[in-house]
C-alpha cells in the first residue's frame, strides 16, 4: 500500500518581494502554487497511490478567494475519480479562512473533525488515519495526547499540524515531542506546519514533515514537494521525497575575496550559480546571491551597483530566461576597512551614530532619514546597517555623503526634499 503525504499547500498564497523587481516573472510565480498542486495530483494518479493525506494549510489566511476553493475541489475530484480517497486535517491557516467554514469538501474527501481526534478507517486498504483539524488559528494544546490507540492489524497513520518541539520561524502550535508521538504506536506520523522537510525515524516509526509543496519566497529554498510512503502491512518500508515545485528559490554565497574589479565578481557569481545543486535546467529558478569577502573594489560594487547587477541579470537569464536574479546582498568590505582604518567620512557617520545612541528621538529621526537610501540601495548594501556604513570602503561612504547631506537638510531643515 502507498499513501501520498502533503502539507502546507497555501494555494494562491501571495508571493513576497516581487514589486521591487521590474523583471520578475510575476505571472509564472503567482501561478506556481496551483501548478504544484496539479503536479501532486499527477503524481498520485501516475503512481497509483492508495490514499492522499493532507496535514493542513491547504489555504492561506491572507487570501480568502472562492476561486481558490473551486480550484482545489477540482483537483481533489480528479483524485476521487481515480479511486484515490483523500483525508485532510485542517491547519492554522485553514482555520482562519472563511472558505473552510462555508464550503463542504467534494464527495470522497474526508475532513477530520475540529472538536476532538477521530479515526478514519479505510478497511479495504488496511489503513487507519487518526487526526484532528484546527478549530481556531492558534492551538496551544498538545492535540496528539488525546489521539486514539492504533487499530490492530492495520497501518496506522497520525495526521497533525504542529511545530513539534519547536522550529525557528514557526508558531509553536499544537506542541508535542518526538517521544510523545512514538508512544502512540503509529507506524507513520504525517505532520504539517514546518516548511522544511524532515524525516525522523525512531524504533521503526517515521515522523515526517514533507515541507511545503511550493516555495513562496527567498527563505523557502531548495526542492519542495511531497512524500510517498510505502507500507508492508502495518510497517513502513520507505518514505521518499518527490520534488513537485515549479519555481525553485535558490540562495548562493559568492566569495569576492581578492577580486580586482566588479567584472571578476560577476564572473564568480555566474560560475557559482552554474555549480549550485539547486539550480535545475528548464526550471524557473529565483536566485538570491550574497557577495561576501574583502576586496579593494568593494566601494565600486556600491557605486556602480545598477550597471553590474543589470549585466548580471542578463548573463544569468541567458537565452532561456529560466534563471531570474531575485536579489543581490552585499556583504563585502575594503581590506583597510576590515583592518579598522576609517576615513573622516566614516568617523563622521560613526560620531552621528554615537550621539544617537543616547538620544531615542534622534534615533527615530535618523531611521526615517535613511529610509529613502535603504529603498534605493537595499539594506543589504551594508552602508545602511545600523546607520553606520559597515561593509563599505571609505571611498564608498564618501560617495554616499552628498545624498545623505541632501536628505538631512530636507528632513531636519523643514521636511522639504532637496532637488
Amino acid at each position: 500500500m502507498k499513501i501520498l503525504h502533503t502539507a502546507d499547500i497555501h494555494a494562491d498564497s501571495p508571493l513576497r518581494g516581487l514589486s521591487a523587481a521590474g523583471d520578475a516573472p510575476v505571472d509564472e510565480l503567482r501561478g506556481a502554487t496551483r501548478m504544484a498542486v496539479e503536479n501532486l495530483v499527477d503524481l498520485a494518479v501516475r503512481d497509483a497511490v492508495d490514499c492522499v493525506v493532507v496535514a493542513g494549510d491547504l489555504y492561506d489566511s491572507e487570501r480568502d478567494d472562492y476561486d481558490t476553493a473551486v480550484f482545489l475541489h477540482r483537483q481533489f475530484a480528479r483524485l476521487v475519480e481515480s479511486g484515490i480517497p483523500v483525508v485532510i486535517a485542517y491547519g492554522n491557516h485553514d482555520a482562519a479562512s472563511e472558505i473552510t467554514r462555508r464550503l463542504r469538501p467534494p464527495e470522497g474527501v474526508r475532513v477530520l473533525a475540529p472538536d476532538a481526534p477521530e479515526t478514519v478507517v479505510l478497511g479495504d486498504l488496511g489503513l487507519a488515519v487518526h487526526g484532528q483539524s484546527y478549530a481556531t488559528r492558534a492551538i496551544t494544546d498538545n492535540l496528539s495526547a488525546a489521539y486514539p490507540r492504533p487499530v490492530p492489524g492495520m497501518a496506522n497513520v497520525g495526521v497533525l499540524h504542529t511545530a513539534l518541539d519547536g522550529r525557528p520561524g514557526h508558531d509553536p502550535y499544537a506542541p508535542c515531542t518526538v517521544d510523545g508521538l512514538v508512544t502512540r504506536g503509529y507506524a507513520y506520523w504525517a505532520l504539517g506546519h514546518v516548511h522544511q522537510r524532515d524525516d525522523i525515524e525512531r524504533d521503526g516509526q517515521h515522523i515526517v514533515f514533507p515541507g511545503n509543496l511550493q516555495g513562496r519566497h527567498a527563505k523557502e529554498t531548495g526542492p519542495k514537494g511531497a512524500t510517498v510512503v510505502v507500507f508492508d502491512g502495518d510497517r513502513v518500508v520507505s518514505a521518499t521525497h518527490h520534488s513537485l515545485d515549479v519555481v525553485r528559490w535558490v540562495r548562493v554565497a559568492v566569495d569576492a575575496g581578492g577580486a580586482t574589479d566588479v567584472d571578476e565578481v560577476c564572473t564568480r557569481v555566474v560560475d557559482a550559480v552554474a555549480g549550485s545543486p539547486d539550480v535545475v535546467d528548464g526550471m524557473l529558478c529565483a536566485i538570491r546571491v550574497a557577495v561576501v569577502g574583502e576586496m579593494a573594489a568593494a566601494d565600486r560594487l556600491v557605486a556602480d551597483r545598477q550597471r553590474w547587477t543589470t549585466q548580471l541579470r542578463a548573463d544569468l537569464a541567458g537565452s532561456s530566461g529560466r534563471r531570474w536574479l531575485e536579489k543581490v546582498e552585499l556583504r563585502t568590505c575594503h581590506p583597510q576597512r576590515a583592518a579598522g582604518a576609517a576615513s573622516d567620512a566614516v568617523r563622521a557617520v560613526r560620531d552621528l551614530v554615537a550621539a544617537a545612541a543616547a538620544d531615542p528621538g534622534l534615533q527615530a529621526e535618523l531611521a526615517g532619514i535613511f529610509d529613502p537610501l535603504r529603498t534605493r540601495l537595499g539594506a543589504e548594501a551594508g552602508a545602511l546597517d545600523a546607520v553606520g556604513a559597515t561593509g563599505l570602503g571609505p571611498a564608498g561612504v564618501a560617495a554616499l555623503l552628498p545624498e545623505v547631506e541632501a536628505l538631512l537638510l530636507a528632513e531636519l531643515g523643514g521636511g522639504r526634499r532637496a532637488g
